[in-house]
């Protein structure tokens, strides 16, 4: 297990290293979308710095946010679509312990 920024642990085995993700096909208008997203946090730097009003601050937070779980929906629609739908043509252990993944994402996402 790796553990991520958030404090959360990911799997580390070697075939989630190489195996090509759901997202795949899409990399590059996750990246640019990513950016944008990139973009948004920098100006609420850059409102907090200049002494925006609180509320305006705000308004950009719950933009940001929005856009955030927006990504995670696409992302997690690419998940199931592309690596639960895998598993489930494999069949044996392995769709438990996908359905068992998604399922904890969501939860995460829940959460948020």
């Amino acid at each position: 297990m790796t553990t991520t920024e958030a404090g959360a642990t990911a799997p580390s085995d070697d075939s989630t290293q190489n195996a090509t993700h759901g997202y795949h096909k899409q990399k590059d208008e996750h990246l640019k979308r990513l950016r944008r997203i990139e973009g948004q946090i920098r100006g609420l730097q850059r409102m907090v710095d200049e002494d925006v009003y609180c509320i305006d601050i705000l308004t950009q937070v719950s933009a940001s946010t929005k856009a955030l779980q927006s990504f995670a929906l696409q992302l997690l629609e690419e998940h199931l679509r592309h690596c639960v739908a895998d598993a489930a043509l494999r069949g044996g252990d392995e769709i438990d312990a996908k359905v068992d993944e998604a399922t904890k994402a969501i939860a995460r996402l829940l959460r948020t």
